[in-house]
């Protein structure tokens, strides 16, 4: 899949830098923030950010608004689906397209994640891409999927849904970076995550 902004005017992304930029750049042109808004500027192939940026939502304090995790997992599962099933372009229902966020909320969330993200972007590029090629964003859609099931009950649990959504961030920039020891790791992420979504769910 091709990870960059493909249409005229849309911005290209590289980087999870260049997607925080993107959204700050987003936040500053309106008073709220849509679905649709951030489709429109990352582009219609970009499944890498449309994975990693509500899971990186859900890991920053605007996480903590209630339903909202289970909103972005619902999102990212429909985004993982389409990715499954091999289409080329993606796309999300009127419904999910029109939920919005406040644009102070957004920056603010951008602005927290920025030391974060020049982190991940020294770490992860290019490597092992032969994991990154097919079946492997299948496979890695089929895990998000399951990521994204372990969501809704774990919002009963204080933070409990930040351990899935890490792992489906490591899979979304896996797929930005196009990193395949990171696509790996994504892999042994999200076992520890079923394993802290069991104990906590069972605690």
């Amino acid at each position: 899949m091709d990870d960059t902004a493909s249409a005229s005017g849309r911005e290209t992304i590289h980087s999870v830098c260049d997607i925080l930029d993107m959204l700050r750049r987003t936040a500053d042109r309106h008073d709220r923030v849509t679905i649709a808004d951030v489709l429109d500027a990352i582009g219609d192939r970009s499944y890498g950010p449309a994975l990693l940026i509500p899971a990186l939502i859900e890991i920053t304090p605007v996480g903590s608004i209630p339903g909202l995790p289970s909103f972005l997992a619902l999102l990212v599962a429909v985004v993982a689906g389409q990715l499954l099933l091999g289409k080329e372009h993606l796309w999300l229902p009127q419904f999910i397209q029109h939920r919005a966020v406040s644009a102070d909320k957004l920056h603010k969330a951008a602005d927290r994640l920025n030391p974060f993200a020049a982190r991940l972007d020294r770490w992860f590029h290019g490597r092992m891409t032969r994991f990154i090629q097919p079946p492997w964003p299948r496979v890695a859609a089929g895990t998000v999927i399951a990521l994204c099931l372990t969501v809704p009950p774990l919002e009963l649990v204080p933070f409990g849904s930040t351990a899935p959504m890490l792992a489906i961030a490591a899979f979304g920039l896996a797929l930005l970076a196009r990193d395949g020891l990171l696509m790996l790791a994504a892999m042994g992420i999200s076992l520890a995550a079923a394993f802290v979504a069991g104990a906590a769910l069972l605690g």
